[in-house]
């Protein structure tokens, strides 16, 4: 069995849990150590928690790395000896050539990063600073695991060029029952005189995107509503809680859990929102987002914006709604016309697609844990890349 310290940004993360899930149904044993970020209860059992640390506070969460660095001896103090550590983003890379050290020095490190931080892409001193910084703490990483070809193309190819081989791990819904993977979404047309429903769930840090949403459902008059559910990024929004009570046309209704609770969420509405300005141009552009799959999956029809990866991705399958520009007006023109015919014409794109295009089943779960236990078998790029080098599947791959 693959042991696997797990070292996380934010223990309470729903995406924490679903790593954890999948590397366990890979045959997997994982211990998760991380951070906390506020009151929020970590999302998986048995994490050592290395201390707290608060969202957009970049500086304070340089210094608790810094101080849980120095007690992480003391932290880790009974754990087994891992086959590999996994560090979800950059601050916990540099935890993860400490407890690299404190395990002899020759554990295997997997640096996953699904997200790319502005300050990483600024010109100036501090952006300078941080890449050198990523490049000294990637030094010893055998692996990169990303989520995005964009991210690829935009940031590690070209800006960062850690030397790791590239393992794209797309946000795919994990089914690990039959009785999951048989489930199949319906068409879900409003009854007369009922509204559409457009569903934003997930990790809720857009402000342009609320403000856009609201401002295009007062104008339809309630032909529209937003359902909003997920964690919002309270540090983004002047009083986000507020803002929705205010709104006529829109609801919060609260954190979910996926895979859990998805089939009966997007059942209540029939578009997905994928779109996200939170870094506009950067890193909002090159993502693609968990609720991609999770609405595709339930045939949800998403709508993306011009220019991203998510628009073309969706377009080169053919689904979905490409919004043109980020104005109430655009997003009137591309939804006003919306009839149950049309709507039903968009979801059976969708549909057609097969659930297979979104999720991750055990089997991929499984193969997963192979490649990351190809780096214990040889702690070497050369053996990690032989290994890796083998047929794909159309889940991920080398890079």
């Amino acid at each position: 069995m693959l042991d696997v310290l797990y070292l996380a940004h934010d223990v309470a993360d729903p995406a924490i849990r679903r790593r954890t899930l999948t590397l366990e149904a890979g045959g997997a044993k994982v211990t998760v150590a991380g951070f906390r970020r506020g009151a929020d209860a970590p999302a998986a059992s048995g994490v050592i928690e290395l201390g707290l640390t608060k969202d957009g506070r970049f500086g304070q969460r340089i210094a608790a790395v810094a101080k849980a660095a120095v007690l992480l001896r003391r932290k880790l103090r009974g754990a087994k000896r891992p086959d590999i550590v996994i560090a979800r983003n950059l601050e916990m890379l540099a935890l993860a050539n400490r407890a690299n050290a404190i395990f002899g020095g020759d554990v295997p490190i997997v640096y996953e990063c699904l997200d790319i931080h502005r300050l990483l892409l600024r010109k100036d001193f501090a952006g300078r600073t941080l890449r050198a910084a990523e490049q000294y703490l990637g030094r010893n990483v055998s692996l990169l695991v990303t989520s995005s070809p964009a991210f690829v193309e935009n940031y590690f190819r070209p800006i960062s060029r850690l030397k790791a081989p590239t393992l794209l791990l797309e946000n795919q819904v994990i089914e690990l029952t039959d009785s999951a993977a048989m489930q199949t979404a319906r068409p879900r047309p409003p009854q007369p005189g009922e509204p559409w429903k457009i569903g934003w769930f997930g990790a809720l840090r857009c402000r342009k995107s609320l403000t856009l949403l609201a401002e295009f459902t007062r104008a339809m008059d309630g032909k529209f509503e937003v359902v909003l559910r997920g964690r919002p990024a309270y540090s983004e929004f002047d009083d986000f809680d507020g803002f929705v009570e205010n709104e006529p046309f829109m609801s919060f209704h609260g954190a979910y859990r996926n895979p859990e609770d998805l089939a009966r969420i997007y059942d209540e509405v029939q578009f997905s929102w994928g779109i996200d300005f939170f870094e506009e141009g950067l890193n909002s552009s090159w993502l693609l987002p968990n609720r991609l799959y999770e609405g595709c999956r339930y045939n949800a029809v998403p709508i993306a914006m011009r220019g991203t990866e998510t628009a073309r991705f969706i377009s080169a399958k053919h689904i979905g709604l490409v919004l043109d520009r980020a104005e109430n007006s655009a997003l009137a023109a591309l939804l006003a016309d919306m009839t149950p015919e049309r709507y039903l014409q968009e979801f059976g794109k969708v549909a057609a697609t097969g659930s297979q295009s979104w999720v991750f089943d055990r089997a991929d779960c499984q193969r997963l844990v192979n490649r990351l236990a190809a780096l214990r078998a040889n702690d070497t790029h050369s053996a990690s890349m032989q290994e890796l080098s083998q047929t794909q599947s159309n889940k991920g791959g080398l890079l």
